[in-house]
C-alpha cells in the first residue's frame, strides 16, 4: 500500500470538506481494493489503463455485484483525474467488459425491506422504559416521519425542531446526501413524534444540543450518536417485537424507516412529487425503486 500511503492519501486529505465523510470513506475503500489487487498482480495502478481496468472488472465479476463494480470504477476514474492523469479507460475493451458484466449479473441493487407504520408502532412500544429506550422511541418515530437518512437523523439538533399549533411538529434537515451545500429541507412530524419529543426534552439536558445524543452510564453526552448506531437501533427494535409478523433483522437497515414511510405515502394516495419532496429525493428513479415492493393493490 505504499502508493496509497504516499500520493493518494495526499489527494484524499485535500478533498476533506469538499465531500461527505461517507463518500471519502467509500472512495478510499474502493481505491484500497484496487491497489491491493494491483500489488498481487504486479500491476501499476495509476495512471489507469484500458487493459488494467478490463482485468480488474473481470476479477471482481466473481464476487461482487454489478452496482459495486460500477461504483468502484467510477471512484477510480475520479481519483485518476485528481492525480492529474488523462482517462484512457473509455475504450471498446472496457465497454465490452461492462456489457458482459451487466448480462452476467443482476443490475438490481439489494433493497432493504420497508418498516411500515403498523410495525413501527410495535417497535416503539417495545422499547424499554429507560433513558436509552425513550431516546430510541423518538429516533424511530422521527426517522419514519421525516423519511430521514441515518446521517440526517443524527445531525438533528434541538434548535432544528419546532412544535406546531395543531399538536404536531416541523423541522429542518440542514444538510443531506443530495444537499451538500446546506440549502435545507422542511420536514413535518406526527403528533406521535411531538409527544415523544416533549417527553425526551424533559430528560435531555438543555445544554446538550444533539437531539439523538450519546448516552453513557445514564448520562447524556454533548455529542450525537454515530450514523451506524441507527442501524443497530432499528435492528434491535425489530427483534423486540413479539407475536407480530415481521421481517428478519437481517433484511432491514438504516434505510428501512425511509423505505416504509415512502411506501405508506404511496398507499395513502400521495403522488411522486409529494413523496420526493418529503424524502429529499432528487431522482424519481430512486423513489421508484423504493416503491416497487409497496403493498399497494390498486384494484381494491
Amino acid at each position: 500500500m505504499n502508493f496509497i500511503d504516499s500520493k493518494i492519501c495526499g489527494v484524499f486529505a485535500s478533498l476533506t470538506g469538499a465531500y461527505a465523510p461517507n463518500t471519502l470513506r467509500s472512495y478510499y475503500a474502493d481505491t484500497k481494493s484496487f491497489v491491493d489487487w494491483c500489488e498481487r498482480t504486479n500491476t501499476v495502478p495509476f495512471p489507469l489503463t484500458s487493459d488494467t481496468v478490463k482485468s480488474f472488472i473481470e476479477h471482481m465479476q466473481l464476487n461482487y455485484s454489478y452496482s459495486t463494480i460500477r461504483r468502484r470504477l467510477s471512484a477510480l476514474r475520479r481519483l485518476n483525474g485528481l492525480l492529474g492523469f488523462e482517462d484512457q479507460t473509455f475504450t471498446e475493451d472496457v465497454y465490452i467488459a461492462i456489457r458482459k458484466l451487466k448480462r452476467a449479473k443482476s443490475t438490481e441493487q439489494r433493497q432493504a425491506l420497508g418498516i411500515n407504520e403498523d410495525l413501527l408502532a410495535k417497535m416503539i412500544d417495545a422499547q424499554p422504559d429507560t433513558l436509552v429506550g425513550k431516546r430510541n422511541r423518538l429516533l424511530l418515530s422521527l426517522g419514519y416521519d421525516f423519511l430521514a437518512r441515518r446521517s440526517e437523523l443524527v445531525a438533528i439538533r434541538s434548535e432544528d425542531l419546532t412544535f406546531t399549533s395543531d399538536g404536531a411538529l416541523k423541522g429542518i434537515i440542514r444538510l443531506s446526501k443530495t444537499d451538500q451545500y446546506g440549502r435545507g429541507r422542511l420536514v413535518f412530524g406526527s403528533k406521535r413524534s411531538a409527544k415523544l419529543l416533549k417527553k425526551w426534552l424533559r430528560l435531555k439536558p438543555k445544554e446538550v444540543q444533539p437531539v439523538f445524543c450519546a448516552i453513557n452510564h445514564g448520562r447524556c453526552l454533548d455529542r450525537s450518536i454515530c450514523d451506524r448506531q441507527v442501524n443497530e437501533i432499528i435492528k434491535q427494535g425489530l427483534v423486540r417485537v413479539k407475536r407480530y409478523p415481521r421481517p428478519s433483522d437481517l433484511e432491514v437497515s438504516g434505510h428501512s424507516l425511509r423505505v416504509g414511510a415512502a411506501q405508506d405515502l404511496l398507499i395513502k394516495g400521495h403522488d411522486m412529487a409529494a413523496i420526493m419532496r418529503a424524502g429529499g429525493w432528487s431522482e424519481p428513479s430512486t423513489v421508484a425503486r423504493y416503491l416497487r415492493f409497496a403493498q399497494h393493490n390498486i384494484w381494491r
